[in-house]
């Protein structure tokens, strides 16, 4: 009997990029594919994704990408993947909306092969087959995932709480929780990412009165700014505007493009007149309009970002606004926020990110409903991912505090392949992984020499060295010159390493003199030695060869 392998191209050790692999025999599916954001050091990169070599090698065996829910993380790397791997899609009717919207923009219709399933559906394949189970999360339709294999359900919680009181009044179907438990969970891949806040997280359903009392409270506008996907506050947005008395418009085209999608699937009910465009909210007072914002991570683009730079054409702060951050934020992005923050203020806004009562709540279990989630499934081994290492290590002091033996506990990274067969599961060898640096401007990758050369250059700046050379004949015509931009060191290290280029070139031999590389390769590699020796700056050497 073939063994089971779960492998994870990202997700583990890190808050993003979710995706993972299941195969059994010839067989493989992938649960979610994600993206996750750059961090400070990653110059130029407007997102990460996962590497996909090992799918793209093995691409004859991949049978579909299973989506649990739609948020960037779980989706936003699909139109990386699609176009070198044509396999079918599964999805809830929400997820297939929201992604195809963003497909289409990216890669066109002709690519995309979504295929709909709802909560409780059962896809099967050759080899495994795939039942989707609703869980509560902060956007509708979220749901688990078990897999089953030869050896029992390998079981994906997806982003999840246990919510009683939920926005949408769907709630975890915790009764087929406990039917699959009783098949035998073989692996459970839980969420833990809040594995550190001991007891239960409040409801969804508790932002509605912070915000009523906020809208009421404001003289001036009001702006709430959070995550375009987070269909159940912005619910709670328009239900808290008709309750106040406000119109509610919106900034930013992807939060436009969601409310669009979800108002005509039915899953936001926008009570009447309380729905108004950008342009008919500046003619009402301000006491009378509230806004829902894009920027809530301190995206350089968003509408928020753009309004605490004065940049935003459409609308601008003004003294009495009141902004409102409805979004927790995601590790990396905290200076970014803190800058827009600091501009807000700045311009007379009154911002608030914390509250008496909650303006936010997160999606995800605390750690009495991740124990809940174990109790319920039984899985003899488990996983943590969709956390940080740290995360990790909290689920595992947390699972063997349950009882849980350190063999049937596995942190696993990025590349592992996790292997399960009728008695025992280890850890095998390592697939291609890493993250995959995207400049969207030019929606390609960035390359280790790339960012290297932008982390030179926004540390040292850079130095033009212009040679005039003759290739005919293997000769240098004139001596160097030198230009910097950026560049803070002292002039002397500058007239050092024309005069180390010089003695570079007079040792080089007439066939090297006639090759544009081998020149061009002798002045960055002892100009950039010269300058670094003598003042420790490595800016970026760029030769430029004039031919006489």
């Amino acid at each position: 009997m073939s063994d089971v392998r779960v492998i994870p191209l990202g997700g583990c050790g890190e808050i993003g990029k979710n995706c993972t692999v299941v195969e059994q025999g010839d067989e493989q599916i992938v649960v979610d594919c994600g993206l996750s954001f750059p961090h400070e050091e990653h110059y130029g990169v407007d997102i990460v994704v996962p590497d996909f070599r090992y799918l793209i090698e093995g691409r004859k065996n991949l049978k579909g990408v299973f989506l649990t829910h739609a948020h960037e993380d779980h989706v936003g790397a699909l139109s990386f993947l699609l176009p070198k791997v044509k396999v079918p899609v599964y999805a809830t009717p929400l997820t297939a909306a929201l992604v195809r919207s963003k497909l289409e923009e990216r890669i066109g219709r002709s690519e995309v092969d979504l295929r709909i399933v709802k909560p409780g559906d059962t896809v099967t394949l050759d080899e495994l087959s795939v039942e989707f189970v609703r869980v509560t999360h902060s956007i509708p339709e979220t749901c688990a995932l078990a897999v089953r294999t030869v050896h029992g359900v390998v079981f994906f919680t997806a982003d999840f709480k246990i919510d009683f009181t939920p926005v949408d009044r769907k709630l975890t179907d915790l009764g087929r929780l406990t039917e699959i438990a009783q098949e035998g969970v073989v692996l459970l891949l839980s969420d833990s990412t809040n594995v550190d806040r001991p007891g239960w997280g409040p409801s969804e359903s508790q932002v509605r009165a912070s915000f009523e009392h906020l809208f009421a409270e404001a003289q001036g506008r009001v702006m709430v700014t959070m995550f375009s996907s987070n269909i159940h506050r912005m619910q709670q947005a328009f239900d808290a505007a008709q309750a106040t008395g406000r119109k509610i418009a919106c900034t930013g085209r992807r939060m436009e493009t969601t409310i669009e999608i979800c108002r005509s699937l039915q899953y936001l009910t926008i009570p009447e007149n309380t729905f108004v465009k950008l342009e008919d909210a500046a003619k009402l007072r301000h006491k009378e309009v509230a806004f829902l914002v894009t920027g809530s991570q301190g995206e350089p683009m968003a509408a928020l970002s753009q309004m605490s730079r004065g940049e935003y054409s459409r609308m601008k702060i003004v003294p009495g606004d009141t902004v409102v951050y409805s979004a927790r934020p995601i590790p990396g992005n905290e200076g970014a926020i803190w800058r827009t923050v600091n501009r807000l203020v700045q311009q007379g806004a009154h911002v608030i990110t914390e509250h008496d009562s909650p303006i936010h709540v997160s999606g995800h279990a605390y750690q009495e409903e991740l124990k809940t989630m174990v109790n319920l499934l039984k899985p003899y081994y488990i996983a943590p991912v969709h956390g940080e290492p740290r995360h990790q290590q909290l689920y595992g002091d947390m699972a063997f505090a349950m009882g849980f033996p350190e063999h049937r506990v596995f942190r696993l990274a990025n590349g592992d392949t996790l292997h399960l067969d009728d008695n025992k599961a280890w850890i095998g060898e390592r697939v291609a992984a890493g993250d995959v640096l995207i400049d969207q401007h030019g929606n390609v990758p960035v390359t280790e020499k790339v960012l290297a050369q932008r982390s030179a250059l926004g540390h040292d700046g850079v130095v033009v060295m212009t040679l005039g050379v003759d290739l005919e004949k293997g000769e240098i015509v004139a001596r160097p010159e030198a230009q910097t931009l950026g560049y803070s060191g002292p002039g002397a290290a500058i007239e050092d390493a024309l005069d180390g280029v010089c003695d570079a070139l007079a040792g080089m031999r007439k066939d090297a003199l006639r090759d544009r590389d081998a020149i061009e390769k002798a002045i960055v590699q002892t100009a950039g030695a010269i300058i670094s020796r003598r003042c420790q700056q490595r800016p970026v050497v760029v030769p430029a060869l004039v031919e006489v």
